[in-house]
């Protein structure tokens, strides 16, 4: 299927002057053929094959947990006439079976049939969790302003809201539990469109009173500062960045990052103001949806995302360019992977080998539980009560 250049690459092309980064480092003609052409880091593309089930097995363990039938099991019936939806291609039996010490299947002679529930050291995992996002709650809360706060409206969606609510690490009744609580903060309003609410910030809150946040980019511009042999003129509007190992930096490419590095902009949680079409008011707006970009995964629990899910923040954070397209033209501050069906991507600097440099306690719980999906089969027998004996299951990489 032939894939058109975005608006951004044909303003581009018709006025490549217009680009003082990355972008004029390379002729694009489609995001597809760069996104071949780019070069891979292997740290994060190892931790991507690591997330490569990870995800199924994440949204049958929240189906599970949120059954109220059976003391929260499901049956495979269930699971399998939304197997579709869940991307189990071999049916939901064949996927549970790969992941014994996550799921227990069982079987009920009363209804004829084979039902799952969590193991006992998922399910502690997923208490774990939950006990550390409710013990973060004013953290959920700033999270929730934050984000609120680099809206040019103060206001979000919340069906947005609704598709970074793990990312964000928000309980999941964060409505009732986060929302509700604080009338002096949140206001939750209909929107035009039916079955629409959008989440606003209440005027009387302190970021609307003059109160802004600092963005996480600036706090290392201030340890930065600190150091004696570091040029105040690359940093002052600078950001940090990590090259994937292997890509050729040209001394034409560094003059480029370097003169990048010295524009200034409006930052995150500022006031954009009136949108200029000049040259240097193009690139201003690119290097502010870098900020805001910046900012968001740092929002995150895990300082990655799918970048269809930030996609729906785009036009609420007035950015106008091309989400996608942003991040490879910055891959010294992100790096996008397109392992599996989607395209996640990660702050760089927050990851040291795999692993998150600063990590929390939510996201400590969520790699207990990606170390038992790595488990697989190993040394696990399952009793099948159906056919009355021990079996052992055997790995088979099927879906």
């Amino acid at each position: 299927m032939v894939q058109f250049a975005t608006r951004r690459t044909k303003l581009v092309l018709k006025n490549p002057e217009l680009l003082c980064g990355y972008t004029s480092l390379r002729s694009k003609m489609t995001s597809a053929h760069y996104v071949a052409s780019r070069a891979r880091d292997a740290t994060f593309e190892k931790l991507m094959d690591k997330y490569k089930h990870y995800s199924k097995v994440v949204a049958i363990q929240d189906l599970i947990l949120a059954s109220v039938l059976r003391s929260s099991s499901l049956s495979l019936q269930f699971l399998d006439r939304i197997s579709q939806r869940l991307h189990l291609n071999r049916g939901a039996a064949s996927f549970l079976r790969k992941y014994p010490h996550v799921f227990h299947i069982f079987y009920d002679p009363a209804k004829c049939l084979p039902f799952c529930r969590l193991t006992d050291a998922a399910l502690a995992i997923a208490r774990e969790e939950s006990e550390a996002i409710k013990g973060s709650l004013p953290d959920v809360v700033d999270r929730l302003v934050r984000l609120l706060s680099m809206s040019t409206s103060k206001s979000l969606p919340l069906r947005a809201i609704f598709k970074v609510w793990r990312e964000l690490g928000l309980p999941d009744d964060f409505e009732d539990s986060v929302i509700s609580p604080n009338p002096h903060i949140f206001h939750l309003s209909d929107a035009h469109e039916p079955n629409t609410h959008i989440l606003k910030l209440v005027s009387s809150s302190g970021v609307l009173e003059g109160n802004p946040f600092v963005a996480a980019v600036e706090k290392w511009r201030a340890g930065e500062c600190c150091d004696g042999d570091t040029d105040r003129a690359d940093i002052k509007f600078g950001f940090k960045h990590g090259f994937p190992p292997g890509m050729r930096l040209s001394k034409d490419f560094k003059a480029k990052v370097k003169k990048w590095q010295r524009l200034p902009y409006v930052g995150p949680y500022e006031e954009m103001g009136e949108k200029r079409m000049s040259k240097a008011g193009v690139a201003g707006a690119e290097k502010r949806a870098v900020a805001v970009a910046h900012e968001f995964l740092n929002l995150t629990i895990e300082k990655m995302v799918e970048v269809e899910k930030i996609s729906h923040f785009r036009k609420w954070f007035g950015i106008d360019l091309n989400i996608r397209d942003l991040f490879l033209d910055h891959p010294g501050i992100f790096y996008l992977s397109t392992k599996g069906k989607t395209h996640t991507i990660f702050l760089r600097e927050a990851y040291e080998r795999g692993c998150l440099i600063e990590p929390n306690l939510v996201y400590l719980a969520r790699r207990k539980l990606l170390d038992l999906v790595l488990l697989g089969c190993h040394a696990m027998l399952s009793s099948d009560p159906k056919l009355g004996e021990t079996t052992v299951i055997e790995h088979k990489d099927e879906n």
